[in-house]
């Protein structure tokens, strides 16, 4: 018990760890580049939309390095559920109700459904291949760019919402600092999937389950936080494009990065009904959005409801079981 409990607060000390790292790290990257004379739209598009996924896009190097493919794909398509429903939903309840524009939520949740329909061909068949995982990675670059052609002036003023600061160190002093908070997140990613593989072990839950539940609401937390700043500043696009938008990271650069390195075999049984349930989730959360073009309380209590609703999952294998030895 005395280990679980040890394990347990590893990984929550990770979590927090690399939510810090992260922070510390895009923030340094962006006064380096800017230092550099590196275009801020640049800056914008890769260091500013990313940030908030460095954690997961971690975790998968780190579990795929280690062997464990399951903790990759469970945080990501976690991150992808509890962020679209979970988040958005926590959102109106605590700043009130926000609206957004169908043109900007249909084509921010076409690219987030065509990515998650990517992963579920691929995990499907059991096996993500070096070259599903470029492919994976590649498209985050496609999505962008269609992204940023229908919403050249929102993604604009979202880069410039981000106050990315003047450089006012000299340029070995960002880098030194980026890379210590690089190292910070490394170190808090081998805490992480460390914990999961044995809590794992100890509980006899698998590590995607772990993953897919408990992780991905750690990972999730600085989505949930920049969407919170962003609404108290009344910039509801920055709150959505950063939320839809790490969703899309994370079904495409977080899910296929360390598989690109370290491909992985997708032993967790219940990895389909999950990708499909967050597919199928997804599909009502922008659906409900396009149709209402806002986020109110009510929806919000649906959104959560919807997110609840997926533990429902855990019981899948049970009911495979019970059906395969004739109970059902």
């Amino acid at each position: 018990m005395l280990d679980i409990i040890l394990w347990f607060c590893l990984m929550f000390g990770g979590i927090i760890l690399i939510i810090f790292s992260s922070k510390i790290a895009v923030k340094n990257s962006a006064l380096l580049a800017t230092a550099l004379r590196i275009s801020p739209l640049i800056i914008g598009v890769t260091l500013v939309s990313i940030g908030t996924d460095i954690s997961e896009i971690f975790n998968s190097l780190v579990s795929c390095a280690r062997g464990h493919g399951d903790i990759d794909v469970g945080d990501s398509v976690g991150s992808d559920l509890v962020q679209l429903t979970l988040v958005f939903g926590l959102l109106p309840i605590i700043c009130g109700a926000f609206y957004i524009h169908r043109k900007d939520i249909i084509i921010l949740g076409a690219c987030e459904i065509l990515s998650l329909l990517a992963i579920f061909i691929v995990v499907e068949k059991g096996y993500i291949s070096r070259l599903d995982a470029i492919f994976m990675v590649g498209s985050l670059g496609i999505y962008i760019w269609l992204i940023y052609n229908a919403n050249k002036e929102s993604i604009i003023h979202r880069i410039e919402m981000a106050e990315i600061e003047k450089p006012k160190r000299k340029k070995i002093i960002y880098l030194l600092i980026a890379i210590v908070a690089f190292i910070g997140v490394t170190i808090a990613s081998i805490m992480i999937v460390e914990s999961v593989i044995n809590i794992s072990r100890l509980l006899n839950v698998h590590e995607y389950i772990i993953s897919f539940f408990i992780l991905a609401i750690g990972t999730s937390l600085p989505e949930l936080v920049v969407g919170i700043d962003a609404l108290r500043l009344k910039q509801h696009s920055i709150a959505v494009g950063d939320i839809v938008g790490s969703c899309i990271v994370d079904s495409t650069l977080s899910i296929g990065i360390g598989q690109v390195f370290f491909p992985q075999a997708v032993t967790a049984t219940f990895a389909v009904p999950t990708v499909l349930f967050t597919l199928i989730a997804s599909f009502i959360v922008i659906t409900t959005v396009a149709i209402r073009k806002k986020i109110d309380k009510k929806a919000g209590v649906f959104f959560i409801i919807i997110y609840l609703l997926s533990f429902s999952l855990i019981f899948l294998p049970v009911y495979d079981f019970l059906k395969a030895i004739n109970l059902l």
